[in-house]
């Protein structure tokens, strides 16, 4: 799951204006965020397998981020955060916090065994990785559903639409150039860290310029 995890932060917006489209797009993938600043500073690994169907990365050592109870921890964490620095209400630091929690659930769909019960527990994840073409229908659906449902609540609202078909656009073109770029067989290297966490704050960057005013005229 890469870009699919967006869908959970678009659905979050339409439920929850009030909350910061850059958060609900940080938070959807603050999971991963950490893992990448993890495999960087070597405290999880990882390495990639190109036989393997689907995503290629094998997920060996990430307890801090990827198991269930830090999982939770992460989710209570970051809505405790905008609570206290964007002062947001209880209900949009809720959302915040369950964004991040869809992150956990929507891997445990697609993630080969990997994902911890608890640190050193027993690993669990349906693999619908092993199936690219269901996978990749799985991502793109959830985009075109909680996107849907992202501009729907943006028309309410008297808001241009165009900002989020751009941003759907934008993850939807990601997602293809990650499918046909292939990384080379071995552990993943601080550089990729480093490369994967430029992705998450760009894409995050992106995501505040859909929350910038402008408004449809009336006719």
């Amino acid at each position: 799951m890469f870009v699919g995890h967006y869908a959970a932060a678009m659905a979050a917006k339409a439920i929850e204006p009030k909350a910061p489209m850059w958060t609900l797009a940080a938070a959807a993938q603050l999971v991963d965020i950490g893992w990448s600043a993890f495999i960087i500073a070597g405290i999880e690994r990882a390495s990639v397998d190109p036989s393997l169907p689907g995503s290629a990365l094998v997920l060996e050592h990430m307890p801090w981020t990827h198991s269930l109870p830090m999982a939770l921890a992460w989710s209570v964490g970051a809505a405790l955060l905008v609570i206290l620095l964007l002062r947001l209400p209880v209900w949009a630091s809720a959302i915040v916090g369950l964004t991040v929690f869809s992150h956990w659930l929507l891997d445990w769909l697609v993630h080969r065994p990997d994902l911890e019960l608890w640190i050193g527990g027993p690993r669990v994840g349906l693999a619908l990785w092993n199936h690219p073409v269901p996978e990749q229908a799985l991502e793109i659906g959830l985009l075109a559903v909680c996107g849907g449902a992202w501009i729907a609540s943006r028309k309410t609202l008297g808001r241009f639409a165009w900002p989020a078909i751009a941003f759907i656009g934008f993850l939807v073109v990601l997602q293809v150039v990650a499918m046909l770029s292939p990384q080379p067989a071995g552990p993943l290297q601080a550089q990729s860290g480093v490369m994967i966490l430029a992705i998450y704050l760009i894409v995050a960057g992106l995501a505040a310029l859909t929350d910038l005013r402008g408004k449809q005229k009336e006719a």
